[in-house]
């Protein structure tokens, strides 16, 4: 039999396995999107999301995707996937991983803010440079703005920063 704990902790495992569908190398894990997952009678699961930002289309697609995945697992009888605005997500909730992912992906992490400088530093994903402009902060999709590279001469994507401060 396996105890409440062990079981949280395979499914959390399950759900590393679930992609973002708009960037299938990271995950609803490694972007912070799990808010938590709590375990009711007869292994009834209860999962609560943040989504990366409000209105965004592929929330069903993301429901029925960690819904489909822990319902393999034989322990589980029921998934329910919540999503909740409260708290929001902020992209500092990104892990070193999901960044990793990113930059392989493409898609420059976040940026940092240099409060020396007073600005945002963007790492180009594909030579690691930070002589890179903004061309256009409306992306293919709300969390995304698209750059260019002075260094490698290549545009990029990037995800925007979302904070709790700003």
């Amino acid at each position: 039999m396996t105890s409440n704990n062990e079981l949280l902790m395979k499914v959390e495992k399950c759900l590393e396995q679930v992609n973002d569908p708009e960037i299938p190398s990271v995950s609803v894990i490694d972007l912070g999107m799990i808010e938590e997952i709590s375990i009711h009678h007869s292994n009834h699961i209860q999962i609560k999301a943040l989504p990366t930002f409000l209105g965004c289309p592929a929330l069903e697609i993301i429901r029925n995707s960690i819904k489909n995945a822990v319902l393999q697992m034989d322990e589980i009888q029921t998934v329910e996937v919540e999503f909740i605005y409260h708290p929001p997500w902020t992209s500092d909730r990104i892990s070193e991983l999901g960044k990793e992912r990113l930059k392989e992906f493409g898609i420059a992490p976040p940026p940092e803010f240099n409060e020396q400088n007073n600005e945002w530093k963007v790492e180009c994903p594909y030579c690691g440079s930070y002589y890179t402009t903004m061309e256009n902060l409306f992306g293919p999709t709300a969390c995304r703005s698209i750059l260019y590279c002075k260094a490698c001469k290549n545009p990029f994507e990037a995800m925007k920063p979302v904070s709790n401060l700003m």
